[in-house]
């Protein structure tokens, strides 16, 4: 079982990215590394997803492409064949655990509740996703969950922006964040890498 806590330590932010035509993938991977972060979660949310993981897997050694949105086994296993380097799920099922653990890659389950990341720490995890971070909570709820579970390191995501991150990274508990803001979809379209690798480093004062 492969940890995840080195995934965790690689960026502050993990950008969240959904990306619909593959010719933008390599470029867009690139943008972000040449603005300083060096980690993707690209969700497989498009049915071309596969194909941008693995261009990206291929031609952007310098960046830890990871695939997120894994609802199934077959979805995790298609995704490490194509070069995913971790996994990411919105939530978990023991069956989709059992199948993700079973993978020589690092996993980060997605957790809501103080149950589910209890059942997550079973499987001998202490590495999560907290997914849907605003709408479940917050820094409130996580600084809660480190009282008595102190040990289990998170990445929360979703809702989370520039201004609301380090609410978020100052918490003993978390890592990172994850984040769709580096990636703004006006930018994509119009192939404007320089905006993106901006946006990308202004990501690197948050770790300080």
């Amino acid at each position: 079982m492969a940890d995840a806590s080195g995934v965790l330590r690689i960026s502050p932010v993990i950008p969240v990215v959904t990306i619909d035509d593959p010719q933008d993938a390599v470029p867009l991977a690139r943008a972000l590394a040449d603005g300083g972060v060096k980690i993707i979660e690209l969700t497989l949310r498009t049915e071309s997803a596969l194909t941008s993981l693995k261009l990206i897997a291929n031609e952007v050694p310098d960046i830890l492409v990871g695939a997120g949105t894994i609802l199934t086994p077959a979805q995790a296993d298609d995704a490490v064949a194509a070069g995913a380097q971790f996994l990411v799920s919105p939530g978990v099922t023991p069956a989709l655990l059992t199948s993700m653990l079973s993978l020589d890659v690092p996993v980060l389950p997605g957790v809501a509740t103080v149950g589910e990341v209890m059942a997550v720490l079973e499987s001998g995890l202490d590495s999560m996703k907290f997914f849907p971070a605003g709408p479940a909570g917050g820094p409130n709820y996580l600084a809660a969950i480190g009282a008595p579970i102190p040990h289990v390191q998170f990445c929360p995501t979703g809702g989370i922006s520039l201004s609301t991150a380090p609410d978020y990274l100052k918490l003993p508990n978390v890592s990172c964040v994850g984040g769709s803001w580096l990636t703004p979809a006006s930018a994509v379209a119009a192939k404007d890498w320089g905006r993106i690798s901006s946006l990308a480093s202004e990501v690197a004062a948050l770790g300080l």
